[in-house]
């Protein structure tokens, strides 16, 4: 009969390589990142969020020793680089490139492919950018009272384009709607830019625009501003009241960038990004050109980051509801 192997050395084998394996993770999340980042991006390359990722990213990859290299997955109104996102390892090499339009798709589409709120990682808020309630010169209102009463007076006539169903612009609207009480046509376009366009030709009469877009044409006199849509009047247009301050109390609407990661990233990685990227906007340069897009550094620690966007996701969902604003 063949000796009995005693079991001790295996087990002390086994723990040995679980605590090997251990320490190396932890090696691993202390000494990340060790090799190039990717940064999906839900859009094409040249927006707004496209170019305050890129923005951001230059400066992590100045900072943390390695390449954050944007990678643009455009379709599904950013579902398609999100949901990439989210079905990928979990180890701090694939993040994303959030935008309040996540939070809004999560009640416009009946099937968005991933679960913003709590299906992915908060990492950091990258910036917030408000809207700019505009109309055509030839509207005969002079301020948001004045456009609340003339939309009254005329039920259903006054119109305001946006850049597609269900876009922030569109919801931006609506909500105004809510607020007001007034019955508004919306004419949804392919995009901000023939929005715009068609407005300064006066075949559309107002719009909630993002402010990069909308302020260059207000400062040459072919739009009037009324509002910004904030709950803090922006330094890119100071002369320009709050919806708030204009008598809709509680109005706060902008856009939004930040940055996510799948879930159950470690805490330590979500960490030292979090504090990388709060330094980033901290730089003079990087603040002076989000200045330039009508934007605001906007740094929050995840657990902040995370609470704003399950807030964003429960604002939306009644607006995008009684809107009837759907993809699918």
């Amino acid at each position: 009969m063949k000796p009995s192997l005693s079991k001790r050395p295996t087990l002390k084998l086994l723990a040995g390589a679980a605590l090997l394996a251990v320490s190396g993770g932890l090696f691993a999340q202390a000494n990340y990142p060790t090799k190039p980042v990717r940064v999906v991006v839900g859009f094409a390359a040249g927006g707004t969020t496209d170019v305050i990722a890129r923005l951001v990213a230059q400066k992590l990859s100045e900072s943390m020793g390695q390449q954050f290299i944007i990678e643009n997955r455009a379709g599904a109104g950013s579902n398609l680089g999100a949901q990439a996102v989210a079905r990928a390892d979990a180890d701090g090499y694939t993040l994303y490139a959030s935008s309040v339009a996540n939070t809004i798709n999560m009640s416009l589409f009946a099937k968005p492919g991933y679960d913003f709120a709590n299906g992915m990682d908060a990492v950091a808020l990258f910036a917030k950018v408000p809207n700019l309630l505009v109309v055509h010169p030839s509207v005969p209102v002079k301020n948001v009272q004045e456009y609340i009463a003339y939309a009254k007076a005329n039920p259903g006539k006054v119109t305001f384009a946006s850049s597609g169903n269900g876009s922030s612009i569109h919801l931006s609207g609506e909500l105004f709607k809510q607020m007001t009480g007034v019955d508004m046509t919306h004419v949804p376009y392919r995009g901000s830019a023939p929005a715009i366009s068609d407005l300064i030709g006066g075949q559309v009469q107002s719009m909630f625009d993002n402010m990069p877009s909308a302020l260059p044409h207000v400062q040459g006199g072919k739009l009037r501003a009324l509002a910004v849509t904030s709950a803090q009047r922006s330094a890119a247009a100071p002369d320009v009241p709050t919806l708030a301050e204009a008598g809709v109390p509680g109005y706060d609407v902008q856009s939004w960038f930040g940055l996510n990661a799948p879930k159950g990233t470690p805490k330590a990685i979500v960490d030292k990004l979090n504090a990388e990227v709060n330094k980033a906007l901290a730089l003079p340069d990087v603040q002076k050109r989000l200045a330039e897009l009508g934007a605001v550094a906007s740094p929050m620690s995840p657990a902040a980051y995370d609470k704003f966007i399950k807030a964003e996701v429960a604002k939306w969902a009644p607006v995008v509801k009684a809107s009837g604003a759907t993809v699918d």
